[in-house]
C-alpha cells in the first residue's frame, strides 16, 4: 500500500479527503501542524481516525514559526502590497516543510493538501515540497475529485460515517495562527459590502468599547522584539499579549482587494494586532538607526521579500540571500519604541537607541544649533548643476 501524508486541518475538506484517498488505495497519515490556530485537537484526531487515517501525527511548530519565519519577515519589513502582514503565507512553507519531514519519517511516497485550485496556498505547499524533495508525489484531492459543492461533500461524509460538525457552519473561510487571522468568502465576495461584525474573530466588538488611550513600550535587540514595558519576555508570550491588547482596540484590521498569485483579484479581510504594532515599531526604530541610503534601499528589499513569501518562494536562493542582507541591517536595530494605542490605530510616539543617528544639535532650530547654514548655498548649487539651464 502506498502511503500519503495529508496536511490535515480537521475541517470538512480534509476529513473527506482522508476517506477519498483511502478509497483510492492510499494509507493516509493525517498530519496536523500547530501554528496557533486556537482549534481543539482531540476531536480532529478522532475525526481523522474515523475517516480512515492509519495514523495521526501532530507537530507543535509555534516556536519555530516565530524564530524561523515571523522574526525574519519582521526584520525584512515584509508586508504584501503595503497592507497584508502575511500571517497565512508565512505559515505555509513551515507546515509544508514539516510535512516533507513527516513523509520521510513515515516512509511515505506522496504528500497531499486540501487547497483549492484558485488560491495561493496550493502553490506554497507544492513549491515547498518540490524544493525540498522533488521525488514525492503531490496529490490535491479538492482539485481532482468529483464533488462540485460543499453539500456534496457533506452527503459523502454522512454516507461513509465521517463525523463532521455542520451545525456551526460559517459563511466565511477563516485561517488563524499566532500572527493573524485571514477571512474571506460569504458576503465578503462583494468588494463593495462592508465586512459584517460577525466576520471579525479577534477584534469583534471593538467598535462598541470606550477605551482610554494606552501606551506600550517594546524593546528590541538586533531587530527582534525581546521585551514589553521593560519586562523581558518570551516571544510567544509577547505576541499573545500584544494580540490581546491590540484586539481590544480593533488594531490591525485590513480590508483589501488583493492580487493573488494565480492572476485573479480577491477581497480579503485580515486581523493582525500584534503584527501591526510590531511592524510599525520596528520600522520606526530602523528610521532612527539606519542611514538614509540603506533605509531607502531596504524598502525595496522589503517589497521583494513580501512577494517571495506570498508567492510560495520561501525555500529559494533569493530569499536566503535577502535574509543575509537583512541580517546585516539589523546589527544596530536595538532600542525601545513607545506606541500609543487608540481605537483602530497604533501610533509611534517615541523611540530611543544607543545607536541613534539623530543629533539634536544638527536638527534643532533653537540655541543649541551647530549646523552651519551658510554651507547650504554651495550644496544646492552643486546638486542643481546637472539640471541648470
Amino acid at each position: 500500500m502506498k502511503k500519503v501524508v495529508l496536511a490535515y486541518s480537521g475541517g470538512l475538506d480534509t476529513s473527506v479527503a482522508i476517506h477519498w484517498l483511502a478509497a483510492k488505495g492510499y494509507g493516509v497519515v493525517a498530519y496536523m501542524a500547530d501554528v496557533g490556530q486556537e482549534k481543539t485537537t482531540a476531536p480532529a484526531i478522532a475525526r481523522a481516525k474515523k475517516a480512515g487515517a492509519v495514523k495521526v501525527v501532530v507537530r507543535d511548530l509555534k516556536k519555530k514559526f516565530v524564530t524561523d519565519y515571523l522574526w525574519p519577515a519582521l526584520k525584512a519589513g515584509a508586508v504584501y502590497e503595503g497592507r497584508y502582514t502575511l500571517a497565512t503565507a508565512l505559515s505555509r512553507p513551515l507546515i509544508a516543510a514539516e510535512q516533507v519531514a513527516v513523509a520521510h519519517a513515515e516512509k511515505a511516497t506522496a504528500v497531499a493538501h486540501g487547497c483549492t485550485g484558485k488560491g495561493n496556498d496550493q502553490v506554497r505547499f507544492e513549491v515547498t515540497t518540490q524544493a525540498l524533495d522533488g521525488s514525492l508525489e503531490i496529490l490535491a484531492p479538492v482539485r481532482e475529485w468529483e464533488f462540485k459543492s460543499r453539500e456534496e461533500e457533506i452527503r459523502y461524509a454522512r454516507r461513509h460515517g465521517i463525523p463532521i460538525d455542520v451545525t456551526k457552519k460559517s459563511p466565511f473561510s477563516i485561517d488563524k495562527n499566532i500572527w493573524g487571522v485571514s477571512v474571506e468568502a460569504g458576503v465578503l465576495e462583494d468588494p463593495n459590502a462592508e465586512p459584517p461584525a460577525e466576520s471579525f474573530q479577534w477584534t469583534r466588538g471593538a467598535e462598541g468599547r470606550n477605551l482610554k488611550e494606552k501606551t506600550v513600550e517594546i524593546q528590541f535587540e538586533k531587530g527582534v522584539p525581546v521585551g514589553l514595558n521593560g519586562r523581558k519576555m518570551d516571544a510567544l508570550k509577547l505576541i499573545a499579549e500584544l494580540n490581546a491588547l491590540g484586539s481590544l482596540y480593533g488594531i490591525g484590521r485590513m480590508d483589501m482587494i488583493e492580487n493573488r498569485l494565480v492572476g485573479i483579484k480577491s477581497r480579503e479581510t485580515y486581523e493582525a494586532p500584534a503584527a501591526t504594532i510590531l511592524i510599525q515599531a520596528h520600522r520606526d526604530l530602523e528610521s532612527l538607526v539606519l542611514d538614509r541610503e540603506l533605509l531607502h534601499y531596504k524598502e525595496g528589499v522589503a517589497q521583494k521579500y513580501a512577494e517571495l513569501v506570498y508567492y510560495g518562494l520561501w525555500f529559494t536562493p533569493l530569499r536566503k540571500a535577502l535574509d543575509a542582507f537583512v541580517e546585516t541591517t539589523q546589527a544596530r536595530v536595538t532600542g525601545a519604541v513607545r506606541v500609543k494605542l487608540r481605537k483602530y490605530s497604533a501610533c509611534v510616539v517615541g523611540r530611543r537607541s544607543p545607536y541613534s543617528l539623530y543629533k539634536e544639535t544638527l536638527a534643532t532650530y533653537g540655541g543649541k544649533d551647530k549646523f552651519d547654514q551658510r554651507l547650504a548655498k554651495g550644496f544646492i548649487d552643486l546638486w542643481a548643476l546637472p539640471y541648470r539651464k
